[in-house]
């Protein structure tokens, strides 16, 4: 691979979804639709668990790190999704294209581990109840919470490093909505062999041993659950997972099929529509689960509709 960075192409242009403009504008209209509940709906859930003391604990920590995670999860990628649905061309500087591509990956691995960290949360407090304050406490907690941002904005850094040195000679087209990785080393004048083999293995690492060990405590706490006598408390205690692993499944099921594959077998049309699904549906669907299959927060919610509601009409009665 040739390490001199020199670049004749200072910018690119994102294709985005191709079709005619009532189709490009109802994919506006749903992705912006989309957006905006996903922002409103993980944002309520980082106030509420700040904001309430009854979710101050680790389970609700990690999920307001997940919200917190989010939220720029998709102000990564949505923002340029939806100029390609208004424009025709819609241009991304090559530096803020492998900026793009860092963040992106940052909180993709980020969300892997985090989740990881829930499921051991979860796996602690259904198979060893007796000694939860001892694996897991709020200390403990932070500290899985401070690994995990670390970890997943590091294990991006060397291919971001290496695409950075490639060279761009055109063409400059990227056939995506945003600078994901195969659309980025296919455009690239020099030998990507190195960054793509490095790129895939990272990923493939990362999430691969994530999603193992996710299932592997989901695996300890099905057992668990299945041995107790009753089945109420069967019920119950499994209900207390089933937001989570659907969470997991959809975001896991999707990941794995963009990028625990040789690069080789990419497809730009199914990678779009693939892309979707974790970066615009997943972060919708996280505060959707948690709060509707929730009592805590959906008590913590009634309560804060309650305060606030008591507060308004104190003050109208002041006018």
């Amino acid at each position: 691979m040739d390490g001199a960075n020199h670049t004749t192409v200072t910018e690119f242009i994102f294709l985005g979804f191709l079709g005619s403009l009532s189709l490009r504008l109802t994919l506006f209209v749903i992705f912006l639709s989309v957006y905006l509940l996903s922002l409103m709906g993980n944002t309520l859930i980082i106030f509420l668990v700040l904001m309430d003391s009854t979710l101050q604990t680790p389970m609700y920590i990690f999920l307001g790190n997940l919200s917190f995670l989010e939220v720029w999860y998709t102000t990564v990628t949505v923002p340029k999704l939806l100029a390609t649905c208004l424009s025709k061309v819609v241009t991304i500087s090559v530096s803020g294209c492998i900026t793009q591509f860092y963040f992106f990956f940052s909180m993709g691995a980020t969300e892997c581990i985090l989740l990881a960290a829930m499921a051991y949360d979860r796996y602690v407090a259904i198979c060893s109840p007796l000694r939860y304050s001892l694996f897991m406490n709020i200390q403990i907690c932070m500290k899985f919470s401070a690994g995990s941002w670390t970890a997943g904005f590091i294990a991006p850094l060397p291919a971001t490093i290496f695409i950075s040195r490639l060279n761009f000679c055109g063409p400059q087209k990227i056939n995506h909505f945003f600078c994901d990785s195969d659309p980025i080393t296919k455009l690239s004048c020099s030998d990507t062999f190195f960054v793509e083999a490095l790129g895939y293995t990272c990923s493939s690492v990362v999430i691969l041993s994530s999603f193992f060990f996710t299932m592997f405590s989901y695996g300890n706490i099905v057992a668990t659950v299945i041995r107790l006598s009753s089945r109420e408390a069967q019920k119950k205690t499994f209900s207390t997972c089933a937001s989570h692993l659907t969470v997991v499944t959809i975001y896991y099921g999707t990941v794995i099929f963009a990028y625990v594959r040789p690069p080789a077998k990419y497809n730009f049309t199914i990678g779009k529509v693939v892309s979707v699904f974790y970066c615009v549906v997943t972060p919708l669907v996280n505060p959707l689960i948690y709060t509707l299959r929730n009592r805590e927060v959906k008590k913590a919610f009634r309560k804060f509709l309650v305060q606030n509601t008591f507060f308004i009409a104190k003050d109208i009665k002041k006018f």
